[in-house]
């Protein structure tokens, strides 16, 4: 298990984007551990993607945009001082969420403590009733915790402002004390991203980060397609193995289309290059997986998706993963474990971790990445339904 074996320094956390390390350095000049199948973990940069991929294959890419999603407040009614605190808004309920009663109106919110550095620090959510005065009028009162045995995240009920116009006015990206600097907004944008009027991700869906126009160009170039869902981002978990809440996601029609069709095109040509189908991220599996059936078949879809993807589980559409390197407690290891275990070997995602320190690689949202692939590309044992792949999606 990576959580019991492996430790990663301090000093290996990314502290800046890569565009900031050195002149004439741009979002892809970062690195690229490789792992494939039972093979050693292979060292490469970023730009070397398009030789690592091929005609027919897909990258699913998350094009949700990151939101301003910290905001300075403090505690309090206004009759006393109260406490600073900074709010990240991690995500709006519609008229029900999974994670409890219906809570229209409200956002799922963390307070956190500034830590006089630009960053914050955790603090205990809660209690109840609590409320938290926010620039222009605003307010927030807490109403209870998302998760009923939980402190960090609660529902809070806004009033005053829009929340949207409210981090579009005085909001900032989400930072953690590992980082330097703040940095704008933009620096926290994939080249994926658009605009979705009331919605967007808390935190960058950074395993997209270091895609450039160039790179995409040249992705195409080779054949290699492109496959659009969203999954807006919460934030990220402060808990050892902490589960992912929650989030809304969607996969068009047009996508589901393209991997059923790419996926039968490999069963009828076995010995074919490329199909494989690679998501961009742990956000795009997790939306592609929750619009898999246990058939195999990928159906559009939209809404709240509470999937957890476990080693148990597995993968059903994901052959590959472009990810970044995750502390040895995240949750998300749960879901490379999966992906690494459908390329038959359960130890590469020991192999790569142990070379990712060993080499010095970053870790964090402006760090390196990781690409698992599998040796050769598995035959699903489910029929996709080739009746149903010559007409248009709708």
């Amino acid at each position: 298990m990576i959580a019991e074996a492996l430790r990663v320094p301090a000093e290996l956390s990314a502290r800046v984007p890569a565009e900031q390390r050195g002149p004439g350095l741009g979002r892809d000049d970062v690195r690229l551990l490789v792992s494939r199948g039972a093979r050693e973990p292979a060292h490469h940069v970023f730009r070397e993607l398009p030789e690592l991929l091929g005609a027919g294959d897909v990258l699913v890419v998350n094009t949700s945009r990151t939101l301003p999603a910290a905001v300075d407040g403090r505690t309090g009614d206004g009759r006393g001082r109260g406490e600073p605190v900074v709010v990240h808004f991690s995500t709006r309920a519609d008229r029900w969420h999974p994670a409890g009663r219906a809570v229209a109106g409200c956002w799922a919110v963390e307070l956190r403590s500034p830590d006089g550095r630009g960053s914050t620090l955790p603090r205990p959510g809660g209690p109840a009733g609590t409320v938290v005065r926010l620039p222009g009028g605003a307010r927030l009162t807490l109403e209870a915790p998302v998760d009923p045995g939980g402190v960090r995240l609660w529902w809070a009920r806004p009033s005053g402002l829009r929340v949207p116009e409210l981090l579009r006015r005085h909001g900032r990206p989400i930072r953690y004390g590992y980082t330097d600097r703040d940095q704008p907004l933009t620096a926290y944008r994939t080249v994926f991203a658009v605009d979705s009027p009331g919605a967007g991700s808390a935190e960058m869906p950074s395993a997209a980060r270091p895609f450039t126009a160039e790179l995409v160009a040249r992705l195409v170039s080779r054949g290699v397609q492109f496959a659009p869902i969203s999954l807006h981002t919460g934030v990220a978990s402060a808990e050892a193995f902490e589960p992912p809440y929650p989030e809304r996601f969607a996969v068009p029609a047009a996508t589901a289309w393209l991997v059923n069709a790419v996926r039968a095109r490999r069963r009828a040509a076995p010995r074919t290059a490329g199909g494989r189908i690679v998501a961009v991220g742990t956000t795009a599996v997790r939306a592609l997986e929750s619009a898999t059936g246990a058939d195999g078949r990928v159906r559009a879809a939209a809404g709240w998706t509470d999937l957890v993807v476990t080693p148990e589980r597995g993968v059903r559409a994901v052959d590959g993963l472009l990810t970044g390197l995750h502390e040895p407690t995240a949750s998300h290891l749960l879901m490379l474990r999966a992906v690494a275990s459908a390329t038959a070997d359960r130890t590469a995602l020991e192999r790569a971790y142990e070379a990712a320190v060993a080499r010095r690689y970053l870790w964090h949202e402006f760090g390196d990445l990781h690409l698992l692939l599998p040796d050769r590309v598995r035959d699903s044992v489910h029929d996709a339904g080739d009746e149903e792949l010559d007409a248009e999606p709708r």
